[in-house]
């Protein structure tokens, strides 16, 4: 069938619209129609070549829309079912089994892999393949094709326009505080970056019950919604020293701490904020070969646990509806975040997260 999608075809360029070719469904698939997509960091990272993607592609990994038609294997969900689309796992190696799909042994090549695991695409551009599957979905696109393992079904009470991001940013920061460090209540949170996955992060440290929750960034009106969320602090890493101030406002250092950024710099004051025995989570998505110091004598000193955290370590089926249920019941009004953008003008939505203007775009189809 015939779709409109947003190509990546140049490094560092915009996006061209093209009517591309869709096949058909297969066998372990799900067809759905694109009500609405989230445009993430990990999209413009693949698209400027810091993560590696052959082109031409069409990306996009924070879906949402109605399912037209399923494969013959597909058990999950049936047509006319509302659908919020994830990262894509084998369902078969030890982590998948283990309920930890986000570090499947063949996520790299089915996340960002650009075809099917048997090496088909399902999209072309007349004879030419144009990559697909893109976190198993590409939903850059009106429809896709999309690995069964990536669709989550979800209840029809909350509009689709809202709940793609749930498919990758918001659940990375959410499932980061309530599957990984876990804090207790009346505890201590440090963290830096205040995009979507760190606003993310602080609703669910809110949910979680922590009574000082610190947000570090560069950007005034960043921070300023982060305090409207519910922070208790904020720190403006331009004219602060944040290690310092965190240290100030906790006494010993705070209890847990997140870098949303991937900045080396942002990684060594993520783990100096910690209190003794403190716990920190880095999600942030940096270039190959990116390295980052630590002082060896104040880390043994601390003995501070440091670990990375991919997806927030969720199983989507399970955490995607978890979190709607928190939405609907008031508890987590991640609809803060987002700003909507019509599907013609996706690479304003980019320029416009890069620029620090919007927290989490959507486009709607």
């Amino acid at each position: 069938m015939k779709i409109t999608a947003a190509v990546a075809r140049s490094l560092h360029a915009p996006l061209d619209f093209e009517t591309l070719e869709l096949d058909e469904v297969g066998n372990d698939e799900v067809r759905v129609r694109l009500v609405a997509t989230g445009v993430c960091h990990t999209d413009a990272l693949v698209r400027d070549g810091v993560l590696p993607n052959s082109l031409p592609v069409v990306l996009g990994h924070e879906g949402s829309g109605i399912v037209e038609a399923i494969g013959e294997n597909v058990e999950t969900v049936v047509v006319g079912d509302h659908v919020v689309l994830g990262f894509n796992s084998c369902g078969a190696c030890p982590p998948c089994t283990n309920g930890h799909p986000a570090y499947c042994t063949d996520f790299a090549k089915l996340n960002f892999g650009g075809q099917r695991a048997d090496g088909t695409t399902s999209l072309s551009a007349g004879d030419e393949p144009v990559g697909s599957h893109f976190f198993g979905q590409s939903s850059f696109a009106t429809h896709a094709n999309v690995a069964a393992r990536s669709v989550v079904k979800v209840p029809s009470t909350v509009p689709l326009e809202l709940l793609g991001p749930l498919g990758c940013g918001i659940s990375t920061g959410a499932g980061t505080v309530l599957n990984v460090l876990k804090p207790e209540a009346g505890t201590s949170i440090v963290i830096f970056g205040t995009g979507a996955v760190g606003n993310s992060a602080l609703l669910a440290a809110i949910v979680s019950g922590c009574s000082t929750i610190i947000m570090v960034d560069v950007v005034a009106k960043r921070l300023d919604l982060a305090r409207s969320l519910g922070a208790t602090h904020i720190i403006n890493g331009l004219h602060e020293d944040a290690v310092a101030r965190v240290h100030e406002i906790t006494g010993s250092g705070a209890r847990y701490a997140i870098d949303t950024t991937g900045n080396p710099l942002v990684f060594r004051q993520m783990i100096d904020v910690l209190a003794p025995q403190g716990k920190a989570a880095l999600v942030g998505a940096a270039a190959p070969g990116t390295e980052a110091l630590i002082d060896i004598g104040a880390f043994l000193v601390n003995s501070p646990t440091v670990t990375a955290v991919i997806e927030g370590d969720v199983v989507p089926q399970t955490f995607i509806p978890y979190l709607i249920d928190l939405y609907e019941r008031g508890l987590f009004p991640f609809a803060e975040l987002i700003k909507s953008y019509p599907f013609e003008n996706i690479n304003q939505a980019f320029a416009d997260s890069e620029a620090g203007v919007t927290i989490k775009p959507v486009v709607v189809f």
